[in-house]
């Protein structure tokens, strides 16, 4: 009986205490600028899941992108489509767009916003650039592909879909004011503030995982920005095609240039880091891949370190990339590996780690390696010029002790007897040539 009135008890006040419900009124914002490539993938789901673990309200990414690679954009619109919260795109800032792969995104998007002065649109598939600079169109079978694909997500969340499909059989663009006026977005904002207001009320446009469509309580709500890592602010300059195509051609051009005049080893060393800067810049990579790049480089360089000692110039050359790649690797800001706590831990063991293991192909593998390489000498670079003592008569050969070792011994003719101290002045074969010692005589 006490237990049934202790449990309503507890359920009453979980009723009428204030705020009880206010904590899970939150709305997470991310920022997404650049290229879309495997790297936009691994922070559209950091950011979604940051928002789900906590229950949020909703998350507003703000994208600006000229678009991207087909395969990363067709991993983040499934990666929206089984979120578990809202995913408003909002096209923003001022000057922005959501072109090309972007426009993908945003018609996936459970809420599209636009901030005025953006534009969104203009999505025809292409293969590439030729060497002239000219666009490689695609065929039209990828084509005709697209058109459907970017229709169908069109219809499932009840927009234009004639629209969408112009945006790549015609190249179309669109401003705010007309996305919204066509139907192909819901709000026009000129910040996060204004979108929260205006949002209010609305409803999915299709489905959150789990929960269908869902209507949206955004008005007062807490706003948390996810800012982006360090990590996020590199990758965002080396997948600039500009950026990532310099890297790859001045780091195959150090490569070549270290390999006609060996001995310097700088230009190889700079040419490896910016040659795989350059291929991370390309975009194939995650993040954790593009880290295990980056940690093999640097076990690549302690190895070259301790195999052709350049004093120190592969171990700081390893020790940049390792700690590199560790930040690849791990990162704080709340992201889904460690939290923001754990990793300034983590950060100070990077950086130690990498100082250890550079420390210790620069001096101990490099004196194994040493070791390994130096012949056993037994002539004239290591010998001659010793002292040793006679323990067999030398008339002329006989035995003398040199380093704590017997040795056959010969003299020039000379004989010595047992006790006397020699010196070695040549080597033949395993028989010391040896001279008596002359011992000093004091001064009267």
């Amino acid at each position: 009986m006490r237990l049934k009135i202790a449990l309503v008890a507890l359920m009453t006040l979980a009723l009428i205490l204030p705020g009880v419900h206010a904590k899970s009124n939150v709305v997470y914002v991310a920022s997404i600028d650049g290229m879309i490539t495997g790297y936009t993938v691994d922070q559209f789901d950091r950011y979604i899941s940051e928002a789900e673990r906590n229950n949020a309200e909703a998350i507003i990414i703000q994208l600006n992108t000229p678009g991207g690679r087909s395969d990363a954009m067709q991993a983040i619109v499934t990666r929206i489509q089984s979120a578990k919260v809202p995913v408003i795109i909002y096209v923003y800032p001022s000057g922005g767009m959501a072109a090309s792969a972007g426009t993908y995104i945003a018609l996936s998007s459970h809420l599209i916003a636009m901030a005025p002065g953006t534009v969104i649109g203009a999505c025809r598939p292409i293969l590439g650039y030729g060497q002239n600079g000219s666009i490689v169109e695609a065929p039209p079978k990828i084509t005709n592909f697209y058109v459907t694909y970017l229709r169908e997500l069109a219809r499932m969340s009840g927009r234009n879909e004639t629209l969408a499909e112009e945006f790549i059989t015609e190249d179309r663009s669109v401003t705010p004011e007309e996305a919204l006026k066509y139907g192909v977005i819901e709000v026009i904002a000129a910040n996060v503030d204004e979108l929260l207001q205006k949002a209010d009320g609305m409803e999915t446009k299709v489905p959150v995982a789990g929960k269908g469509k869902v209507t949206l309580h955004l008005k007062g709500a807490e706003v948390v920005y996810i800012e982006p890592s360090f990590r996020d602010t590199v990758v965002k300059y080396i997948t600039d095609p500009t950026i990532a195509y310099l890297l790859l051609n001045i780091g195959l051009i150090g490569l070549i240039f270290g390999f006609l005049t060996p001995g310097w080893h700088v230009p190889e060393t700079m040419g490896a880091i910016m040659l795989v800067l350059g291929l991370m810049g390309l975009g194939y990579f995650g993040y954790s891949s593009a880290a295990l790049v980056l940690i093999g480089l640097a076990m690549i360089f302690f190895v070259a370190e301790a195999l052709t000692p350049t004093f120190g110039l592969f171990t700081v050359a390893g020790v940049i990339t390792f700690v590199l790649g560790g930040i690849m690797l791990f990162s704080g800001g709340g992201e889904y590996l460690v939290t923001g706590e754990t990793y300034q831990t983590l950060r100070i063991a990077i950086i130690v780690m990498a100082i250890l293991l550079g420390l210790f192909f620069l001096f101990g593998m490099a004196a194994v390696v040493r070791a390994h390489r130096r012949t056993p000498e037994a002539g004239k670079e290591e010998l001659v010029g010793e002292i040793g003592k006679v323990v067999e008569d030398l008339d002329p050969e006989g035995i003398v002790k040199l380093r704590g070792e017997l040795w056959r011994a010969e003299t020039n003719g000379e004989n010595i007897p047992v006790g006397e101290r020699v010196r070695v002045v040549e080597v033949r074969g395993l028989t010391l040539i040896v001279e008596k010692v002359e011992e000093k005589k004091e001064g009267v």
